[in-house]
């Protein structure tokens, strides 16, 4: 029986390290891109990557053909970033434009705790019935030539309104205000549809050319701007995108090899994965019985 024994452990052995090797997957897989966008710091395509400040928020749909925004209220395509502005510009699916317009949702809003505040966008509130908010003026008559010029678009019929309406029913509020709830409340307001324009373009009176979105300025929060930041550009130059490690969301370079605490060209590796751990279990049975292979001859 003893002369058996070193045999049984040589085939255990060839087993574990032939049989079971690591397999570093991301966990979670994060991403460079979404759809048309580069995403970076301090956004994340999914859970754990990015900051977790800003994952209940923004995340790459299912299909990873959009990047999206989602608050209380809904969720949004995100049409453009810039992050050297820390500005995104979103585009909400019942928001008229000159080539759509439509009855909008009652409300459309952002999360009173999340890292967003409205940019510098101008609200046109479409179809009204008042001009005011419990008695108050809310129009910004410096801005009211931009009325006559979206109610040339035949868009307005599916409002209710005639073509070239009477642009008393127009209302240019500039600059927006959200009320306590965080809320753009259109019945509130007493209106049927609102667009949103960022950019008036070369011909402020065609409303063809105008660049309709919602611009949302966002803000990291002070254990992002300076703990994480130096450490993500690090991590960011060497291949790897960052995010955190839940439960306590400490930062973390995901790699294409796993994840470290620094950047891709550390050793610091984090094992992640469970089938990494089994790994781990494996390899100390395996040098186990290694050394009561050598103890028995």
């Amino acid at each position: 029986m003893n002369s058996l024994l070193p045999v049984i452990l040589f085939i255990y052995l060839h087993f574990i390290l032939t049989m079971t090797k690591p397999t570093l997957t991301l966990e979670p897989a994060c991403k460079t891109r979404c759809g048309t966008l580069d995403v970076k710091y301090p956004f994340g395509t999914g859970p754990g990557c990015g900051s977790p400040r800003f994952h209940p928020y923004v995340a790459c749909s299912p299909d990873g053909t959009q990047l999206l925004l989602t608050t209380h209220t809904g969720s949004y395509p995100i049409t453009s970033i810039s992050y050297a502005d820390s500005t995104l510009t979103i585009s909400p699916p019942c928001m008229s434009n000159c080539t759509s317009m439509q009855p909008a949702p009652p409300k459309f809003g952002l999360d009173w705790a999340g890292p967003f505040q409205l940019g510098s966008s101008t609200f046109i509130l479409l179809a009204c019935s008042s001009s005011t908010i419990k008695g108050n003026p809310i129009c910004d008559p410096s801005s009211a030539y931009l009325c006559p010029s979206i109610y040339t678009c035949p868009g307005v019929v599916s409002l209710g309104l005639p073509l070239f309406p009477p642009t008393n029913s127009c209302c240019v509020y500039s600059p927006a205000n959200l009320n306590s709830n965080v809320e753009l409340d259109i019945r509130e307001l007493k209106c049927a549809g609102y667009t949103s324009v960022v950019s008036l373009g070369d011909l402020p009176t065609n409303p063809g050319q105008w660049l309709y979105g919602v611009a949302l300025k966002y803000t990291l929060g002070g254990l992002d701007s300076y703990n994480i930041a130096p450490s993500c550009r690090a991590c960011e130059m060497s291949g790897g995108v960052c995010g955190y490690s839940p439960p306590r969301n400490y930062f973390v370079c995901v790699c294409a090899n796993g994840n470290t605490t620094t950047d891709c060209y550390s050793y610091s590796w984090i094992i992640t994965t469970s089938s990494s751990l089994q790994y781990s279990r494996d390899l100390q049975l395996g040098i186990l019985a290694i050394f009561v292979f050598f103890i028995v001859i």
